[in-house]
């Protein structure tokens, strides 16, 4: 259900169930958390790249599952999604959602809890789940510090499908692409002419920035900068004074 290339520091995932779009079932869940959690402790890993097999993304929890679900297991099967999100999350390189055709409820958090997101001209997006008679949770928390509030309640509130543009407007998405492999490609050779263990540092500060106080945020963003200058001017600066 998971598919995982290695190749100069860059992982490619992807979700390898395109007879059902991609559904996401308990099983296929827990793999991808594995693939992650192996991949957090590779020194040499770079940037990971998250996308699907065949026409989308991501059509979201696989229905049937949903379906078999009582109120003693319900959480665990969320539990799961929020668990894979918060293993993208932990890696301490960026992760870029490489979107397409679909990325629904479930999907649409595992693609909110990545760095950055380019989808193709024409993808889909939606949190349908106020349709289903079930609320929206998890790593739906993340939407409103990418959109802003009432954006997010929009998506989680209608339920609506909205287009890559709108996506893109709304701040979802930080490009449209209408050549995606390109795209994603140009972007992961900017992240990789960054200096590795800098662009590390630079994640963290991120997640930091939406979860701490200010005045946290910038002490630690301080105490961050000074020690890039452990053992004298970095490299890469070294080089542009040349």
């Amino acid at each position: 259900m998971v598919e995982v290339k290695i190749d100069e520091g860059v992982a490619r995932i992807f979700l390898n169930r395109p007879e059902k779009v991609n559904a996401l079932t308990a099983a296929g869940l827990s793999g991808l958390r594995d693939a992650l959690e192996k991949l957090k402790v590779d020194p040499a890993l770079r940037v990971v790249v998250l996308g699907g097999r065949g026409r989308a993304f991501c059509g979201g929890a696989d229905v049937n599952e949903l379906a078999s679900l009582k109120v003693e297991n319900a959480a665990n099967f969320v539990n799961a999604i929020h668990l894979v999100c918060d293993a993208i999350r932990r890696l301490p390189v960026p992760v870029v959602a490489r979107l397409h055709g679909a990325v629904i409820g479930g999907a649409l958090e595992i693609a909110a809890a990545c760095d950055l997101r380019i989808a193709a001209e024409g993808t889909k997006f939606s949190m349908p789940e106020v349709k289903l008679g079930i609320p929206s949770v998890v790593e739906a928390a993340l939407l409103p510090r990418l959109m802003g509030a009432g954006r997010a309640a929009w998506l989680v509130m209608t339920g609506e499908a909205i287009d890559a543009r709108r996506a893109f407007e709304w701040g979802l998405i930080e490009k449209v692409s209408t050549d995606l492999d390109g795209d994603v490609d140009a972007l992961l050779q900017q992240l990789l002419a960054c200096d590795r263990d800098t662009l590390r540092v630079q994640k963290e500060l991120l997640q930091l920035w939406q979860e701490a106080p200010l005045s946290t945020s910038i002490a630690v963003s301080l105490e961050r900068f000074a020690q890039a200058y452990v053992g004298g001017v970095p490299a890469l600066m070294r080089k542009l004074r040349r």
